[in-house]
């Protein structure tokens, strides 16, 4: 890629990077779009469809927050209906409503819901993936000074809304487990350090070594659609290793799906 192309590109992102500041991802760092922009890259996506979100998680490593960029049950659903064998999904089924006090709050919830995602199978025949999520297992604290285990504001007013979401993803990834395994955003939704957060896994990055960087090349040298692959299939600590490296392997699927110049015999 020339220098020119490279300004080029820089300065796109720059503007981009204001647009989804402003729109999509309010009072979000610029490092964590650039994360954003990242990842819809290597699995091309539009970001301006925000396939993917912004969760704010507590690194119990470095103990301390840190943004990090997840996928939507928006992106799941689409990757569904695009594999050409989604066959439908359920209306969520809820088990009977628990009263109960939580924490000092008394809380009404449905006690599990049940979700079934269809798949076309290549015999033709339709094979059923059913999700049973446990509200109690599920639902984000409010955490706090006080630490409390009462369910937070968005679990509190939409306790059938939020166990729904939760038993859809898992629907989907049952069904399409090549769509990924990473919890979504719409379940980690709530739980920040101050309310209950989720930890990160304390998992350190692995060393890159030749092999790794060979085997990233080689699937750049194939064009977007086998990166894209090769990329998803990575654990996220792998996806770290290489990102010192995004730019030239970039370069590389841009030459790899560049149109084959025309030779004019003169």
């Amino acid at each position: 890629m020339s220098t020119q192309s490279r300004a080029e590109l820089a300065l796109a992102d720059h503007e981009l990077i204001r647009v989804l500041k402003s729109s999509l991802y309010p009072g979000a760092a610029d490092e964590s779009i650039k994360l954003v922009l990242g990842y819809c890259r290597a699995s091309g996506l539009d970001p301006m469809q925000k396939p993917v979100h912004i969760v704010p998680m507590w690194d119990g490593k470095a103990q301390q927050m840190r943004d990090v960029v997840m996928p939507g049950i928006g992106l799941y659903r689409t990757q569904a209906a695009r594999s050409g064998e989604y066959a439908g999904i359920t209306e969520p089924e809820f088990g009977p409503d628990v009263t109960e006090s939580i924490g000092g709050v008394e809380t009404t919830y449905p006690q599990w819901c049940r979700v079934t995602v269809k798949r076309k199978l290549q015999d033709g025949t339709i094979a059923e993936f059913t999700a049973v999520e446990r509200w109690k297992e599920n639902y984000a604290v409010k955490g706090g000074k006080d630490k409390s285990i009462a369910p937070n504001a968005m679990w509190s007013k939409r306790p059938y809304g939020q166990i729904a979401k939760c038993a859809q993803a898992q629907a989907l990834r049952m069904a399409f487990p090549e769509v990924g395994s990473s919890p979504t955003a719409d379940e980690m939704e709530g739980k920040t350090l101050d309310m209950g957060a989720a930890e990160v896994a304390e998992v350190d990055a692995p060393k890159l070594d030749i092999g790794m960087l060979e085997a990233a090349q080689t699937a750049a040298d194939g064009g977007r659609a086998i990166f894209s692959t090769y990329w998803r299939a990575l654990t996220p600590a792998a996806r770290s290793a290489l990102t010192p490296h995004l730019d030239g392997l970039r370069d590389r699927v841009a030459i790899a799906d560049a149109p084959p110049e025309i030779e004019v015999s003169e």
